[in-house]
């Protein structure tokens, strides 16, 4: 299996001051993200907020099925829901899930108060699809990129279309920090091949050193 594929030394990459991990993925997910968050420590002090494509009629199954292999708690969000540190939440099935700065115009039928503390709290959305998804990747990377800037990190994983690497990009372009999965590893490589292909990724990694490298980075600042 090969290492990881560095664009910075790891010890440039890590920002002391990441807020938020976003992670995107699509077919095949289900085995990727129990991967990943399975090694994310009790102790882990991020939120972490997963978009993983799915029917609309599903029920509370993914979810239970990642929350038995993570240590955090798991959580579907509620519109308005606050974003807690040390929890993980999962799209809700046929909703976009984005992060509400307080800034964002009605483009996905959300207009807050300006006033708002940025980044506090979830929105479900249910404007039409994006990359032929509901809840979309792009969705919630570019909400986040909004609300954090250079205090995201975004993580894109297995899947057979296009979604997130457009809102991996704007992550990226303002200063957060792009990962993506090598797409050797993942069962769907399009997702990873076309997020490698729109964003000059800060880190390359095997599905298997992901969880470890969040744990490492975001660790090495507590």
């Amino acid at each position: 299996m090969q290492g990881p594929k560095l664009r910075n030394p790891e010890s440039q990459i890590a920002n002391p001051k990441s807020q938020i991990v976003v992670i995107g993925a699509s077919l095949g997910g289900l085995h990727a993200l129990q991967t990943v968050l399975a090694t994310l420590p009790a102790g882990f002090p991020l939120p972490v907020a997963i978009v993983q494509h799915r029917e609309k009629d599903t029920d509370d199954t993914l979810r239970t099925l990642l929350q038995g292999c993570c240590s955090l708690p798991v959580i579907e969000p509620e519109d308005k829901e606050p974003i807690l540190p040390g929890h993980v939440y999962l799209a809700p099935p046929d909703y976009h899930l984005l992060i509400d700065c307080g800034l964002r115009s009605a483009d996905f039928g959300i207009l807050r108060n300006p006033q708002s503390e940025i980044g506090n709290h979830f929105a479900l959305s249910t404007e039409a699809p994006v990359n032929y998804a509901r809840p979309s990747v792009d969705v919630l990377f570019e909400s986040a990129a909004d609300a954090y800037h250079e205090q995201a990190i975004g993580v894109i994983l297995t899947g057979a279309n296009q979604d997130g690497a457009a809102g991996l990009a704007k992550i990226k372009q303002r200063g957060g920090l792009a990962i993506v999965q090598d797409p050797q590893t993942a069962e769907a490589p399009t997702m990873p091949e076309a997020a490698i292909a729109a964003v000059t990724v800060d880190l390359i990694l095997p599905l298997e050193e992901i969880g470890a490298f969040l744990a490492r980075a975001v660790l090495r600042k507590t």
